[in-house]
């Protein structure tokens, strides 16, 4: 049996996205230990049952110090671990948790890109000067990397029209994270209230968050109480992309949209919608998306990587340019216009989410290609 030693971005993350994953490592019989940075540490950690470790692993410094002591630090944790095989994903794990792995002697070492994030959603001089830096980085790293998953076929294409990878790197894709279709089950739609438009995001700008509101008071103005809009998630303004605290107030303040702030289980909240809305502009795969069409939600998000995936537009519901508040507006009102699309589509979702995204079926690829399959 193997010992897998996971470096997550986050403890939220490494809860709801690698959980599933962990659990069947331990059930094959592997032991699993984890590394979560300490800025955003999290006690929901001990629900896992496996041993970890703080690092100090900031989520947005660039500071090359900083990243030296923090690559110092794994190095020695590392060794001090000793695991068969590494699993590190997010940017800050990939680019100094796996040279860190080699130079510790880890023989096999994963990475996966789970979305582009900040650095590849803008064009501003900043983030051109920080993606040169982070391809560069990426670069080395995936070059010491066993296997390199991807979520997203566009997330390959991008990687390797920037030379990050090439034809000899062992690339291979996921459909996500997966979904567990036990958690997130089949759920009756609401029979009475106004028509629900649901989005669980952070309040980011890249997220599509100010087209939802734009899309959702353009609606409201004209079928008032028959239909409500509600996002779930938390305001950070600290965070890059985050909303001007000038529209958090505002928003806190209309009678568009309701803000639910962060919810520990967003499960009670897709039971209550009869369509999900993510207007992202790029992910890898969006988890909230698979969550809802598990549940058997309609959907409406963006054509852009990640989240065009998820959605056969016309079938599980619709597609939309992001960036772009009227054509999602317009999506949006085609179920005001037609509301028996709402069962049809949200069928299809849940049959897709069972066919494709099923968290088992991901984890056995993800298994297999780890060489922890038996």
């Amino acid at each position: 049996m193997s010992h897998i030693l996971f470096i997550a971005g986050n403890t939220r993350s490494l809860i709801a996205n690698r959980g599933d994953l962990i659990t069947d490592m331990k059930q094959r019989g592997h032991k699993v230990t984890a590394l979560v940075p300490e800025y955003d540490f999290l006690q929901d950690i001990d629900k896992l049952d496996i041993p970890y470790r703080k690092i100090n692993l900031s989520r947005s410094s660039i500071n090359p110090i900083g990243a030296w002591q923090s690559r110092k630090q794994l190095v020695r944790i590392i060794k001090e671990i000793n695991p068969d095989k590494v699993f590190a994903y997010t940017i800050k794990p990939v680019v100094l948790g796996v040279p860190a792995a080699e130079k510790a002697g880890v023989k096999s070492i994963h990475a996966m890109i789970t979305g582009m994030g900040y650095l590849f959603t803008g064009e501003s001089v900043k983030q051109k000067m920080l993606r040169k830096v982070a391809c560069t980085m990426y670069r080395k790293a995936l070059k010491r990397c066993e296997t390199v998953f991807f979520q997203n076929p566009d997330d390959i294409t991008l990687f390797r029209d920037l030379h990050i990878i090439g034809d000899e790197d062992r690339v291979v894709m996921t459909n996500g994270s997966g979904v567990n279709m036990e958690q997130f089950s089949r759920q009756p739609l609401p029979e009475k209230g106004p028509l629900t438009f649901l989005m669980i995001a952070r309040l980011l700008q890249d997220k599509g968050v100010i087209e939802f509101v734009e899309a959702a008071d353009k609606l409201k103005s004209v079928y008032g109480d028959k239909v409500r809009f509600q996002i779930v998630g938390p305001y950070d303004p600290n965070l890059p992309h985050a909303i001007a605290r000038d529209h958090y107030e505002s928003w806190k303040q209309s009678d568009s949209v309701e803000l639910m702030g962060q919810a520990p289980d967003v499960a009670p909240f897709l039971k209550e919608c009869h369509v999900y809305v993510l207007p992202s502009y790029r992910e890898g795969t969006p988890r909230s998306v698979l969550e809802a069409m598990a549940t058997g939600r309609a959907i409406i998000t963006t054509d852009a990587p990640g989240c065009r995936e998820t959605v056969i537009d016309g079938e599980n519901g619709f597609l939309v340019p992001p960036g772009k508040s009227q054509p999602l507006a317009q999506a949006m009102e085609r179920f005001l216009k037609k509301p028996e699309l709402i069962s049809k589509m949200g069928e299809k979702s849940h049959q897709t989410a069972k066919e494709k995204y099923d968290v088992k079926k991901v984890n056995k690829v993800i298994l297999e290609n780890m060489g922890l399959e038996e």
